[in-house]
This record gives structure tokens, sequence and C-alpha cells, in this order.
């Protein structure tokens, strides 16, 4: 097979000419590269399994897709895979000298058996399985040289020799027919070859597949286009496509469930054509495809077509309700507005304006004249009007008029009470445009309001309404002869946003931005959230607050983060109708806040992207069911890899292996259906966890206990019919299983019983001490009050020295006072005239002064108030007689010369005499104080 293609390996100019000419709108196409599936490029067989799982035979071995992640299975002899078919839970596949059958285990993996190998079947040398067919119970596997017939029941075989090469087998109804090269058409009946036609059309030609349309034999050669098998002879079947079919060269083709074909060419791409044989259209690399090889077809269960090209993996939604021009070389550019008029549809870009007939497949042709950005298109009484960056056009079929030079031209209303006037929005402001006999001009400009008028809307015939995203909203006040702007009012109750904007609906001012649509209520003269209107940003994020009325039916459109949302009047109610379609801005690629929507024809509408249109089609918009399903479920734990389980089984892991991974799907293949997942783990998270893309989620450290893993799935704005689930159960840890309870159990009463007896002899000791202690404290408290009882007794003697102290100082101040008293006198007796009459007076007063009781006195109270110190004194200086012992007790009163004269009645002078005497007795140094001295004895 693979000779073929280096055969037919050239790309036919003309054929490739003539496809590449035609722009038109295409079914969507995803594009799958080696990078993404992770295997080799080229793909050359595909099937599908009743999960809806694709698989695909790759160079590397078996792809399988589940609409989420990519799974590759190597091949079993490292060898290139060639075919492979799903028959009810089998999937067989053949590759280089080897065929044979995989399927599924207990954890979800595919396990291969090889039947060649089981079966003992001698292979031709270099033998390789191009195609696999069943029916009823065989399979047949085909090669170059053979066809195996495998009975399923009983492991039975029978083989198909050929001496030439057998290029492809077919499946028509419940027959099996196969070509010969260079011999023939040849029917497999009853085990056997069957010769059906010779003709040498067939001969001459390979086959590329055969048919059953319209209950006849319709052969399709890879050159020569389709011929109909009749009464033995095959007639060419005339259709329009015959031209192209000449010209390119075919190398697979599927019949659809619709009885349309779609065909795969060596060099061109894809041709899908009708059931009567004419080209519905055409995909090759210029147009969406990745590669223009296409080496397989298949059709899902859901009308999508799968490529396995030379070079990757397609998948084209052919059913879709979006259809697609994309603008791969940039020759429009973003898409401001869009109109069909005159059976042209007209684009208007960044790049200037563009149209082309509304049921042609040509290119879109530039008008001259409009270089720069078209900000809108507005068909106004059989007039299309252009507003451009550099003013206001009038379109006449491939040529415009230019109107006005004002710039910035952002939008054009009638005004309903005068046909023959227009109010523009532009970047000055706002004008007037005026119709002149047939002909319409710029009028003037409404002086007073200087602002960007992007969005605006007339309210009161005198009232305008314009919207400033970056100020806000203003109300404005005109004139009758729209001149002059008589109040501007600043309208508080809307606030400023980016991407809002305003218009009227159904006689309504509605303002819209981030927080919902308000509705201008006049009897209040503010703007009032509406509800309903609103609930168009529910869930879906906000994105563009942009509005745009459909006038064909009266509906509202607009925009949002999910998706694309229109507002139409309820058929039974007054109450709005919000329909939504999935359409997420991530795919939709348009401009936010210059998005664009435009009638084209039934139920088809035109929006504008940043990369050409998309097209949508209401008609196709169904409501389709879906189902979510749990691919894998892996526990490990911290210094182990993940190891697959059983999703049949229910899960009763160990305490360690609580790291539990979930991989889940729904098998939708939509490029512009977003699918998002939900999940929740009743037992720890009871709660729905947000919407996610991820299709898989890993619980970590998940603690002991019952589980319950539920996961749902949202395609577009469509819940999965069903909520998968699977539950399982974590062990206690070793330290709470139920022996160990027991254990802990006999534990706590063991240490309970042996904390009793310890507390018991403990507390016996403690009593024991505490009557020690009490005993200790009662006889600290006897010592204390003994203590006390002495300080008491010390103070008291303390306060019996002081008094003494204070008798001994009286006395001693007595003794002082008395002697100069009696010296004073004696002083006065001896200086009278009749001192000899007083001498007896004289002695007297000398008796008194040296009268030995004051001494002793004086030595009694000195000897209380400082008990031993004369005796300190005289066993330190043992000559010391007793007048110096006198005089060492008055020093050490610390009392002075002056002072202690009177008291041994002796002059001041003697009295230091006597101190210096005492200083040789006691022999003191000449620089020591005498007084200290004895003060420090």
């Amino acid at each position: 097979m693979h000779k073929f293609l280096l055969k037919n390996g050239l790309v036919f100019f003309i054929g490739l000419t003539f496809l590449q000419n035609f722009a038109q709108e295409l079914p969507p196409v995803e594009i799958y590269l080696p990078k993404q599936y992770g295997a080799e490029n080229q793909n050359w067989s595909i099937s599908q399994s009743k999960e809806k799982y694709i698989y695909i035979a790759n160079n590397k071995g078996l792809l399988e897709f589940n609409g989420a992640k990519w799974q590759l299975y190597p091949s079993p002899n490292q060898t290139i895979m060639r075919s492979v078919n799903v028959v009810n839970n089998r999937i067989y596949t053949g590759c280089y000298m080897e065929f044979g059958y995989w399927q599924r285990n207990d954890i979800g993996i595919l396990d291969y058996k090889s039947l060649s190998q089981s079966l003992n079947i001698p292979l031709i040398e270099d033998e390789q399985f191009w195609s696999i067919i069943d029916i009823d119970d065989w399979v047949l596997f085909h090669s170059l040289n053979r066809i195996y017939i495998y009975n399923t029941k009983t492991n039975d075989y029978k083989i198909i020799d050929s001496e030439t090469t057998i290029t492809k087998i077919y499946k028509v109804d419940e027959s099996i027919y196969f070509q010969k090269i260079n011999d023939g058409i040849y029917k497999i009946q009853n085990g056997k070859e069957l010769l059906i036609t010779d003709n040498v059309i067939v001969r001459n030609n390979e086959v590329v597949n055969i048919f059953n349309h319209n209950n006849k034999l319709l052969i399709e050669t890879r050159q020569d286009g389709f011929y109909i098998f009749e009464k033995n002879n095959l007639i060419k079947w005339d259709i329009p496509a015959n031209s192209l079919l000449s010209n390119i060269s075919v190398y697979n083709s599927i019949k659809l469930k619709d009885n349309s074909f779609t065909l795969g060419t060596i060099s061109n791409g894809i041709i899908h054509l009708t059931p009567q044989g004419e080209i519905n259209y055409k995909i090759n690399s210029t147009s969406g495809l990745n590669n223009n090889t296409v080496l397989s077809l298949f059709e899902d269960v859901d009308q999508n077509i799968w490529l396995g090209l030379d070079n990757g993996i397609n998948c084209i939604n052919i059913t879709s309700p979006f259809s697609i021009y994309n603008d791969d070389k940039g020759e429009i550019g973003t898409v401001y507005a869009s109109a069909v008029f005159n059976n042209n549809l007209y684009l208007g870009t960044n790049q200037g304006l563009f149209y082309k007939k509304i049921d042609s497949d040509n290119s879109f042709k530039f008008i001259k004249g409009t270089n720069g950005q078209v900000w809108c298109l507005v068909s106004i009484n059989n007039t299309l009007f252009c507003g451009h960056n550099n003013g206001t056009f009038i379109v006449n079929d491939d040529t415009v008029n230019k109107i006005s030079n004002v710039q910035g031209t952002w939008n054009i209303k009638p005004i309903e009470e005068n046909p023959n006037l227009l109010l523009q929005g532009n970047y000055n402001g706002l004008n007037i445009l005026q119709k002149v006999g047939e002909n319409w001009q710029f009028k003037n400009k409404i002086e007073g309001f200087d602002n960007s008028s992007k969005y605006f809307e007339r309210f009161n015939n005198d009232e305008i309404f314009v919207s400033h995203e970056y100020k806000g909203v203003f109300k404005l006040k005109v004139n009758k002869e729209f001149t002059k702007v008589l109040t501007i009012v600043k309208e508080s109750s809307a606030e400023k946003g980016l991407h809002s904007s305003l218009l009227k609906y159904n006689d309504d001012i509605l303002y819209t931005y981030k927080d919902g649509i308000y509705k201008f209520n006049s009897k209040k003269n503010s703007f009032q959230k509406d509800s309903i209107y609103s609930k168009v940003f529910k869930d879906q994020g906000y994105t563009s607050g942009k509005l745009i009325i459909d006038n064909y039916t009266n509906t509202l459109w607009s925009f949002s983060d999910k998706g694309i949302n229109y507002i139409s009047q309820g058929k039974l109610s007054s109450t709005p109708k919000i329909n939504r379609i999935s359409l997420p801005s991530s795919l939709r690629k348009g401009m936010t806040g210059y998005e664009s929507v435009s009638h084209i024809e039934a139920q088809k509408y035109l929006f504008g992207t940043s990369e050409g249109f998309i097209i949508i089609d209401l008609d196709k918009l169904n409501d389709k069911k879906y189902e979510i399903k749990i691919n894998t479920i892996a526990k490990s734990t911290l210094n182990q890899s993940s190891i697959l389980i059983s999703e049949s089984k229910l899960g009763d892991f160990k305490n360690n292996e609580n790291n539990i991974e979930f991989t889940y799907s729904v098998a939708e293949f939509d490029k512009y259906l977003e699918v998002e997942y939900q999940y929740k783990l009743d037992g720890i998270y009871n709660n729905w966890s947000e919407w996610s893309t991820a299709s898989s989620e890993l619980f970590k450290n998940l603690p002991f206990g019952n589980y319950t893993f539920n996961v749902r799935a949202r395609v577009g704005n469509t819940l999965t019919a069903n909520t998968a689930s699977y539950k399982f159960s974590i062990e206690k840890p070793w330290y709470l299983t139920s022996v160990m309870i027991v254990v802990y159990i006999l534990s706590v009463l063991l240490f309970s019983l042996l904390m009793h007896n310890i507390y018991k002899r403990y507390y016996k000791k403690q009593r024991e001490k505490l009557l020690e202690k009490t005993q200790k404290e009662l006889e600290l408290k006897k010592l204390e009050n003994e203590q006390q009882l002495m300080s008491f007794k010390n103070e008291k003697l303390q306060q019996d020295i002081e008094s003494k102290n204070r008798e001994l100082a009286i006395s001693t101040m007595s003794l002082i006072k008395k002697n100069e008293f009696l010296n004073n006198v004696k002083k006065e007796l001896k200086g009278t005239d009749g001192s000899k009459n007083l001498k007896p007076v004289i002695k007297i007063i000398d008796k008194n002064l040296n009268n030995t009781d004051d001494w002793k006195f004086f030595q009694e109270a000195f000897n209380n108030a400082d008990k031993d110190f004369l005796k300190k004194v005289k066993a330190l200086h043992p000559t010391l007689t007793p007048n110096d012992l006198r005089l060492c007790a008055y020093l050490r009163l610390n009392l002075s010369s002056k002072e202690i004269a009177p008291l041994l009645n002796i002059s001041t002078r003697s009295v230091e005499v006597k101190r210096y005497r005492l200083r040789k007795k006691m022999n003191l140094p000449h620089e020591s104080s005498l007084t200290n001295y004895i003060l420090e004895i």
C-alpha cells in the first residue's frame, strides 16, 4: 500500500490550483499535532469504541483519545501499526508480521493478545496488515497478498491467497469485496472468492472504495472518479465533480450517514460531495488542515470526520452549527462590522471594506478608497452607509461615495420624525446628515458637546443619551433644529465602565456594563437594573457590554466569556427568553468591545472575529446528551509511585495509600464546545468545586474514612446526563485499629490500676510528709514565736539602753551645767571684796565640784549604756589611771575639751594636756585621732 503513496505522491497542479482559488465558510477543524498526542507523524487507520473513545493506528503504536487525554500503547513488536478496528470490547490491530487484539483489564489498561502467534498462523515474509473489517462473528485481516478470516466464536481461521496485490477490502452492507490489481473485483462468498467483474476499467485503475448508493453498486477509482456497476457493466457516474476528480488522486473515501461522500486525497486534503455528486466544500492545508495527504478517514457516532494525516490528526465537525472563514493570510483583518445588502456580503474591518456575492465561493474583494478602520455598516431606507475612520461613505455594490469628511463615524441612526435627517456619532461628538434631492450630505455638527459618541440614542425627541466608557452617560437636550446642545446632565445612576454600551431596544434605553443591564426609568428619571436582562451575564463571566439588535427577528445579542447570548420575546408570555450559544471568547477570538452580528439568511448569523468570521446556524443548535466517565483511578504513598486500580471494585486502601488521583473525560470532539469539570469528595469536601477544564484531580494525604468521589461535566451550557461516582475507603492507621483500641483499653485499665496504687502510696507518703511538715512548721512557728519574743526582749533592752543613754546624756549635761554654774559662782565670789568671809562657801563649792558621788553616778549610768567599755580600755591599756579612764569615758561620749573641763573641774588647757598624756599612754600615732580610736573600741 505504501508504494501506491509513493507512486501517486505528485501534486496535481491543475487540481490544487482549482481548490485553492475557493474562499468559503468551512466547518470547524480541530488539529492534533504529534507533539500533542505523543506519537509519530503518520496515522493509518481510525476506529471508535462504544464509549466514544477514538483509536488510531500510528507509526509508533495504538493511540487512544478519550476527549481529554491521549494515551499511546506501543506496537507489540515495535513496528508500524497500519490498521485498527474496534469490535465490541476488543480493539483489533495489525502491523508488520503481527495481528491481534487489545482488551481492557481490571484497572482500565489495554492488554494485547496476539492472534497470529496464538493460532500459529504461517505468515508470508514481510507481510503487513493494512485494513481490518468485521462482519457478523468474523474479523478479516487484510495484507497485500492475503485475507485472513478469523472466527471470534470458535477461534478458527481461513486464508484467501492472491497471486497479485490485494489493494483494499470493502464492506458493502453485509458483503465483503476486494480488488486484485490487474485482475478484477471479487466478492467473498461462503469463505471463498468470487469474481464480480474484470472490466478493463477496474483492471487498469486502482479501486479506492465501493459503496451501495441508491441500491446500486458504486465503484470509486483513484484517478478516474466514480462508476456505477449495473448489469455487469461499469457506467461513468455523471456528476458535477467529475472535472475535479479527473485531476486529483484520491487515496481513500467514506460514505457518511447522510449519504454524502468525503474523499481523502494524496496532496489536496479532502473533498466533500453531496449525495448527488456536487462539490460541497474542499478543505486543505490552505483552508484549515495541517497536512494535505490524507491516509485515513473515519466518521464517528456524532458525525465528526476524523482524518489520519501524513503529519498529524484532524477532526472536522461537519454537523457543527458553526462555519468558519479563516483569514490566515491577514488580507481582510479584524472584522468590526458586516452587512448583507443587494445580494452582497460586506465586511468592515480594520483594513477597509470588503465584499463578495453572498452565494459564491469567490474570495472577498477590497473596495477602493476605504483603507482604514470601518466602524459600522448601516442599512437605512435601502441605502447602505459605511461609518469609517476617515468619514462617512455610501456603498454602491463595489464602489463607495464619500458624503462626510468628519472623522471617526461610530454609528448612524435615523431621525424618525424627519426621514431626510440622520444622526451620527463621531470622534468629535454628534453630527447631522441631510438628504438633498437624492443625495446625502453633511449638514452640521451639534455644537456644545465634543465627547466621542460611540453609543447614543434619542429619547423624547429632544433628548439624546450618549455613553462614554471612560466618562459615563450624558443626557443632552438639543434644540429642534439639531444644531445646538441646550443642556448637559451627567447621569449619576449609570456608572462608567470599560466596554460599556447603550442602545434602544423595544423603546427602552438599555445601558450595559460589568454589573449588568440597566433600563432607564422615565418616572424615576434614573437607570434601574433589569433583573431579567442581566441574567445574560449570570455565571457566564463579563467581557463586553456591547449589545446588538437584529432587526430581522427583533432579538438582542450579547457577549460573555462563556459564550454568546440572544434575547428573544417569549412566545406565550411577555417575559424575554435568554438563549445561550456555547462559544467561549477564547475560541471565537473576537475583538472585545467591537463585536458584530449580522443576519445572513434564515437562521444564519455572521459574527466577526480577529481572523475572519464565524457563521452560526441556529437551526443546527440542538440539545445533545453527554456522559462523563472515570477513566483511571490511581493510589500512591509518599515513597511509592501511582498504582492503577479497578473502577468496578470498591476501593479499600491502606492508611498510607492516601494519595488518590482520578482522571475523567467526556468524549466530545467539537472544536467550539469547551468541556468543564466539577467534582466533590463526599466525606471531606462535600461541596462542588469550581468549574475547571482540568480532567484529573489528585487528593493528597486523605485521612481515614469512607469517601464517594463524584464528578460531572458541562459541555458548553449542557450538563452531562450522568454523574460518575466511585466509592472507596481508607483504612484506619494501625494505632487506631480495633485490636489496638482493645489494647488501649486494657492498657488504660492496667495503667489506671497501677496509677491508683502509685497514687495511693504517693498520697500516703504525702500524708506522712505533710504530718512531718506540719510538725516542723509547728516547731518552726514555736521558734519564730520565741525569736519574736526574744526580739521583743531585745527591743525592750534596746529601749532600755536608749533610755540609759538618754539618762547618761542628761546626767552628763546636768553635771556639766552644775559644774559650770558652780565655777561661775566661785569666780564671782572670788572677785568680790569680802572674799575672806566667803571662803567657807567656796570650800562648799569646791567640795561639790570634786564630789566623788557624781562620778559614781556617772560611772553607773555610763556602764549601763556602754557595758564593759572601761574594762576593755583597761585591758588594752593597763597603765591607765582612774582619771585616765574617766577622761576616756567622756571622750567615748564624744565630748569636747571645753565640755570635759567642768566635769574634771579643770581648765580646758588642762584637759588638752590630759588628752596628750593619754595619747602617750596609749601609744597612738601623731596622725591618729584619739576620739576616733576610743569610739572604735
